[in-house]
């Protein structure tokens, strides 16, 4: 585990934040010569990084598998082995140059299919929003107008199950009283929310 902890620590420190830095000053600079050390270097840590990620799934029970990437990263950057430099002008620039026009055609041909499945996804999640959006308005209209509904048929069904007194008289239209209990209703509805 300490291993490991000293190794990411080496990697981001000595291959990620100080190459960095150096480039910076290259690009101030202006110098050619260290814009194409730091380009090769940068191309060479790009494909570390990618096996990297999968060769500690399956190596990191290796002895000194650690120290190994410390060691790597260490004689890619040395001024001295120039390994960068080796490793790009031996193996990468041969290969990448070979492979060059099969690889444009890949990257425009999946950028174009990217596009397409964009556009394609993007219309499918905005007809999957618009059915939720109907379906959510319908049956929010629908629980509404019940609510409405048993409000209405409540009011009418206590209307008529009061009976009348018999020794008062009711001089009220039978609109006026419905009306007027709707309000007290409604206004016993409004004083028990509040």
């Amino acid at each position: 585990m300490v291993s490991w902890i000293i190794s990411r620590v080496v990697v981001l420190v000595f291959g990620t934040l100080y190459p960095a830095y150096s480039s910076y000053k290259a690009v101030k600079t202006k110098d050619v010569k260290e814009y194409v050390k730091w380009m090769m270097y940068w191309i060479i840590f790009a494909l570390y990084t990618t096996v990297e990620t999968f060769s500690d799934l399956f190596l990191c029970w290796v002895p000194f598998y650690y120290e190994l990437k410390i060691a790597f990263v260490v004689w890619l950057l040395s001024p001295y082995t120039k390994g960068s430099s080796v490793l790009y002008r031996k193996f990468v620039h041969p290969t990448l140059s070979s492979k060059e026009k099969d690889i444009d055609e890949y990257l425009l041909q999946a950028k174009d299919k990217s596009y397409d499945t964009l556009v394609q996804f993007g219309k499918k999640g905005l007809n999957v929003a618009a059915t939720a959006a109907v379906l959510a308005a319908t049956k929010g209209q629908g629980v509404l107008s019940d609510k409405l509904r048993s409000f209405s048929m409540q009011d009418l069904s206590s209307y008529q199950s009061d009976p009348p007194n018999p020794g008062s008289v009711n001089t009220q239209s039978p609109q006026h009283r419905t009306k007027t209990m709707m309000r007290s209703k409604s206004e016993g509805y409004s004083n028990a929310s509040s």
